[in-house]
């Protein structure tokens, strides 16, 4: 699977900050095998967000587009609305099985709004910005990612 890791973040975006949560998602999907051929920092600006998410699904070149950050509660967190915005399908049980895993191991999950959803013939995921989040989520649903892009690609369900 091909795959864009996308970090949405103002402080990593301007330099103030180290990005943790991009560099340790790229690493766990080149252990489970996926080719990551994108990774970038973008500030939380949703319009910005957007159109980004809708350029690399319309592209054809990425199969899975991964972000990271932006899905809590605050002012800024505005992931989720810009993902639910460049999705034609969304796929409500992929948030709903990272909140039930990421509540096992702390109950702050539950405050989690990640979405997942559909663009042409992409996936679209929200993780959360922690790094052990952000991994910890990606394992929650990772083996249900090659399914999904195979039956995007025009594989029967079976």
């Amino acid at each position: 699977m091909r795959v864009a890791v996308v970090t949405v973040s103002d402080s990593v975006s301007r330099g103030q900050r180290q990005d943790r949560s991009g560099p340790g998602l790229a690493e766990r999907c080149q252990a489970l095998g996926w080719q990551v051929v994108s990774s970038e920092a973008l500030s939380d600006d949703r319009d910005a967000l957007e159109k980004r998410l809708i350029a690399l699904a319309d592209s054809g070149s990425i199969d899975v587009v991964l972000t990271t950050g932006g899905t809590g509660v605050g002012p800024r967190d505005t992931t989720p609305e810009a993902t639910a915005a460049a999705c034609e399908k969304l796929l409500p049980g992929l948030g709903e099985l990272m909140r039930e895993k990421g509540r096992e191991k702390n109950p702050r999950a539950a405050l989690s709004r990640s979405v997942a959803g559909v663009r042409k013939r992409a996936l679209i995921v929200n993780l959360p910005g922690s790094p052990r989040g952000a991994v910890e989520s990606l394992d929650a649903v990772a083996v249900l990612l090659p399914h999904a892009v195979e039956v995007l690609r025009g594989a029967s369900h079976d």
